[in-house]
């Protein structure tokens, strides 16, 4: 790789890491699991910089976040992580909002990998169908079947909160 190739990749990197790294969160529902994710996700597209098209840099990050993700899912490792401390916050009272978003997370969590991604990529990261399938290099019909499967999901064990959407 040559240093212009190298002022791209950084270029890239330094826009793009936070959108991929707060994807990632979501799709895990685990911070520390997320950075480790993007960490290798970046190193993968880093190493193969010279063959990803213009403009495909940022889905084959996201793919390869994924596809860690499946691979540590399917093997079964699931496990909590300790803190010496819990952090404090301080602000105003957003109970609700939190126990919203907390029960929305741990009903996605309840989802397929695939499922749950493909939500995530709709509804937080507000892409269209052809992109997110693009991302996660399936076709778009799958895109919509697995979004139909996960909504139908969380509207059968948790219809409060699955909002309607409008179009």
């Amino acid at each position: 790789m040559d240093v212009g190739e190298d002022r791209e990749f950084v270029d890239f990197a330094v826009a793009r890491m936070p959108a991929v790294l707060s994807w990632a969160h979501r799709v895990t529902g685990d911070h520390g699991r997320a950075e480790d994710l993007v960490q290798h996700a970046f190193a993968a597209t880093h190493r193969h910089w010279w063959r990803i098209t213009p403009g495909g840099a940022e889905a084959y990050a996201r793919r390869a976040v994924l596809n860690a993700h499946l691979s540590w899912w399917r093997r079964g490792v699931r496990t909590e992580r300790c803190v010496a401390q819990v952090p404090e916050r301080a602000g105003g009272d957003l109970t609700a909002a939190v126990d919203e978003r907390d029960a929305m997370w741990a009903a996605l969590a309840t989802l397929p990998p695939r499922q749950r991604a493909v939500l995530v990529l709709r509804y937080y990261e507000d892409l269209p169908e052809a992109e997110i399938a693009r991302v996660l290099d399936v076709s778009p019909g799958t895109v919509k079947s697995q979004a139909a499967r996960g909504l139908a999901r969380l509207r059968a064990t948790r219809p409060e909160l699955v909002r309607e959407e409008r179009r």
